[in-house]
């Protein structure tokens, strides 16, 4: 497991009787290097979405708990918002919540002709994602030539 694995995992498991205590639901954690900085970004999100307040009430008790355990070596900020609209789905949960949603695929490289489609999220495993799309019904693609899977957004 890598040190970016790690904290991310780390995090997750002190974030989990954090959020039991609330409606919100934990959509992903991530730990990067941006610049030179050290980010630890956690996105939450519970129906009808998610406040500033929320955001501040998560930050301050996970912040707590982040000192008191110790595990990160590097100076970082701690980051805690919503995951927004066009949510990028990265991590199996994330593809698992949202089966049956429109979503936006992007390719490295021209797929068929394409650079891009829009389709219903119909599975998603290890390798490929499946969308339905209206055009051609289901299509199994590679996640090996996806650069990257967002949450449809409808202006």
């Amino acid at each position: 497991m890598s040190k970016r694995e790690d904290i991310e995992s780390k995090t997750e498991n002190i974030l989990k009787p954090i959020l039991c205590d609330t409606a919100f639901e934990l959509w992903d954690v991530e730990y990067v290097r941006e610049g030179g900085e050290y980010y630890l970004r956690v996105y939450i999100d519970k129906p009808g979405g998610i406040t500033i307040d929320d955001c501040v009430d998560v930050s301050r008790r996970l912040s707590d708990a982040l000192d008191a355990g110790d595990y990160i070596e590097d100076a970082y900020t701690l980051e805690v918002s919503s995951p927004g609209l066009g949510r990028r789905l990265v991590k199996d949960r994330e593809y698992a919540r949202s089966i049956g949603r429109d979503v936006d695929v992007k390719f490295y490289k021209s797929v068929d002709g394409v650079k891009e489609m829009t389709g219903k999220l119909v599975m998603a495993d290890k390798d490929s994602v499946t969308i339905e799309t209206g055009d051609t019904g289901q299509r199994r693609l590679n996640r090996s030539d996806i650069a990257t899977v967002r949450l449809s957004v409808d202006y």
